[in-house]
């Protein structure tokens, strides 16, 4: 014998406009904790590069014997910075080029480099302390 159609089971209209307004909120709430998280995470890695950045113009300066308003080149850092060949490899997380000459200011040896981005309004928080 047949089953008649209105036994089967089946989501109703309703159930599923609920199903979808709870992942619609679930999204509201995890998407912007997402954004942060990555822009926290871009910051961490930049100030840990303009870390390495500080420790290989210290390292370079002693080394070579220079005065504490020298300004080193970047081909001067790549050895100190490990990086024999290519130091465009390091560059703010938060830059689209991912280029050092786009990322960083190296300044003199008594400064602190800077982050490009960071001075151009573009990001926030990407500074050495």
């Amino acid at each position: 014998m047949k089953r008649p159609l209105h036994s089967q089971a089946a989501f109703t209209l309703i159930e599923v406009m609920i199903v979808v307004g709870i992942v619609g909120l679930l999204a509201a709430i995890a998407i912007p904790s997402m954004l942060r998280a990555r822009a926290r995470s871009q910051a961490n890695t930049c100030i840990a590069n303009l870390r390495q950045i500080q420790d290989a113009k210290q390292q370079w300066a002693f080394d070579m014997r220079k005065p504490a308003d020298a300004v080193p080149l970047k081909s001067d850092l790549a050895h100190y910075l490990g990086r024999s060949g290519n130091i465009d490899r390091i560059s703010c997380p938060a830059d689209p080029t991912e280029r050092f000459d786009n990322s960083y200011n190296i300044n003199e040896v008594t400064n602190a480099p800077t982050c490009k981005l960071n001075e151009a309004g573009t990001v926030t928080g990407h500074e050495l302390q």
